[in-house]
């Protein structure tokens, strides 16, 4: 009994020892198991944690971009934009799209050429649109030229131009007004087999209009399979720039249709010819025709014809034009604005206009043109202190600011101020021009220093111009120096021998002295060369209508009257003139 229950003892103790290990062993696979699970988790949470913290970076990254674009998009200066270029170059953005592409466009609008060509060269894998960004963007630069350099680097690079590149270069050839440069593009264009795209063919007649080389043009133009509005305006604005203003005339009227740019061209043409009051007659015609309104080009030329003509009531016309058709008043509408209004004697309405412009928006054109019309009217202090105004507002001045502040002295006898301005050319880096030197010359002259003047007309390292030597001339008589006048006019015959104002010149200075045979002789010899004398003419501006009156035409509606009036006159003059001089001025 003893013995089993001993047995019994013994094998209970075993099965609770076995029991025990397996115990033990369970809680040793559930430690390992929650230990596993506990790193599954901890890897999981640490997974999702880097996760969201990628994502978080992204949205940074994401954010930052955006602002960075959002700059791109803002108008900046150069240096602001170089900053921000500075900081997509540190960032490793500067080639990444889409900033590569946005900072190529940016720069290319922004006139900055030179600029965008450092980035093309700094580019790794630089794509035909970048290099034709650069070469459009120097065909509208001050170095057209640079645009035909730039091609020649991108064909050495292996690149192949595409139908987009040609047309800036024919444009930079126009510019140029290189036939040459043009030819060469035009030859690579039929090479290429791009000389049936319209753009490049349109882009071609453009340019041979610009180089006058006008049958070149009508033979791209007649070639054409299919032609449009500006295959027909750049075919007129090409017989315009030759001053072939028949034919221009004769190509507008048969034109199928015309818009702004068709009526614009002719009348440019007709301003840039010399003919303003047919310019004027074609912008009449324009306005009966009701369509389509006059635009910037047009209202400039209109402008210019009314300068010219000096027809103040048309000027105020278009001045109103503008303001109730809300055209935008860009800087070169407000220059002709001013312009006109000096050259038709409003120069008090031309400061009124040229004071409302706020001093950011001013040019050099601009400043010159209101400092030239004070110094034609005789305000010459006035136009002095706008000179210092100017520098005050940092436009920097040109060869034309010294011509017209020489101008000034010119009227105002101010000769040490005269030498002043001459002598700052040089040193600001400009070469004195021809126009330069005949404005020292009316300066001394007019100022009774006729030996000077002579002294520094031998001395100039150019030929003496008509221009000059007619003011020299002036000078000479106003202050009573003949003798030298007689040199000079012999001199004026010899540079400008057709010219009928030269010997009506010469002849009037002898006829000062009472040399009266050579007076007649000068006379006679212009009729033995057959050089006539120009008909004088005069216009007058009556009710908005301009009225023009030429020497000896009879065909005015009020010939008769005014011949009347004239013949009037001629008798009270010559009951006080002596036989001989009414031989010399009658």
């Amino acid at each position: 009994m003893s013995s089993r229950r001993l047995a019994a003892s013994q094998g209970k103790g075993v099965i609770g020892e076995e029991t025990k290990r397996k115990r033990r062993q369970r809680t040793k696979i559930e430690d390992r198991v929650s230990g596993e699970e506990a790193k599954t988790k901890r890897r999981q949470t640490k997974r999702q944690r880097q996760k969201i913290e990628k994502t978080d970076e992204e949205k940074k990254h994401e954010e930052r971009n955006l602002a960075l674009l959002a700059l791109l998009d803002q108008p900046r200066s150069i240096s602001q934009f170089k900053h921000i270029h500075a900081l997509l170059i540190t960032s490793g953005l500067s080639h990444q799209p889409p900033f590569n592409s946005k900072v190529f466009s940016l720069l290319a609008n922004s006139g900055h050429a030179d600029y965008t060509h450092r980035l093309l060269l700094h580019c790794p894998n630089p794509s035909v649109i970048n290099w034709n960004t650069v070469i459009r963007a120097y065909s509208g630069s001050r170095t057209p030229n640079k645009s035909i350099r730039v091609f020649v680097e991108m064909l050495r690079f292996g690149m192949c131009p595409d139908h987009f590149t040609y047309p800036f270069l024919v444009k930079a050839s126009a510019r140029l007004s290189s036939i040459e440069h043009g030819m060469l593009v035009h030859s690579r264009v039929i090479k290429t087999g791009h000389h049936l795209d319209l753009f490049i063919q349109n882009s071609l007649i453009h340019m041979y209009g610009s180089c006058v080389e006008i049958l070149y043009a009508c033979k791209v133009f007649d070639e054409m399979s299919h032609r449009t509005m500006v295959s027909w305006n750049s075919m007129l604005d090409g017989y315009a720039k030759c001053r072939d203003l028949k034919r221009a005339r004769e190509f507008f009227e048969s034109m199928p249709e015309k818009d702004t740019v068709s009526w614009s061209s002719l009348i440019d043409g007709y301003v840039k010819g010399g003919e303003y009051r047919e310019a004027i007659a074609v912008f009449e015609r324009m306005k009966v025709a009701g369509l389509p309104k006059a635009n910037e080009v047009t209202l400039v030329s209109v402008l210019c014809a009314c300068a010219h003509l000096g027809i103040l009531e048309l000027g105020r016309s278009m001045h109103r034009y503008m303001v109730e058709n809300e055209l935008p008043l860009t800087i070169a509408l407000l220059t002709s604005l001013v312009d006109m209004y000096a050259k038709c004697g409003a120069i008090e309405e031309a400061l009124v206009v040229f004071k409302s412009i706020p001093k950011e928006r001013t040019d050099v054109l601009l400043w010159n043109t209101m400092i030239g019309g004070l110094a034609n009217h005789g305000h010459v202090q006035d136009s002095l202190e706008l000179f210092a105004e100017m520098q005050v507002a940092g436009v920097a001045p040109d060869e034309i600011t010294y011509l017209s502040l020489l101008s000034a002295c010119a009227h105002g006898g101010l000769i040490r101020e005269a030498w002043r301005f001459f002598e700052s050319l040089e040193s600001n880096a400009m070469m004195p021009k021809t126009e330069h030197y005949a404005c020292m010359v009316d300066v001394l002259s007019r100022a009774g220093q006729v030996r000077e003047a002579y002294d520094f007309l031998s001395r100039m390292p150019v030929e003496p111009t008509p221009a000059m030597l007619g003011a020299l001339l002036s000078g000479c008589m106003n202050h009573g120096k003949l003798e030298l006048a007689e040199k000079v006019g012999k001199r004026l015959i010899e540079v400008d021998p057709h010219h009928d104002g030269r010997y009506v010149g010469l002849s009037n200075a002898y006829a000062a002295v009472k040399r009266w045979e050579d007076a007649k002789t000068m006379r006679q010899t212009m009729e033995k060369l057959g050089v006539k004398k120009s008909a004088g003419f005069s216009c007058v501006e009556i009710s908005g209508s301009l009225d023009l009156f030429i020497a000896h035409d009879k065909t005015h509606p009020k010939a008769v009257e005014i011949y009347a009036m004239g013949n009037l006159i001629l008798m009270q003059i010559k009951r006080v003139l002596h036989s001989h001089e009414q031989e010399i001025f009658l």
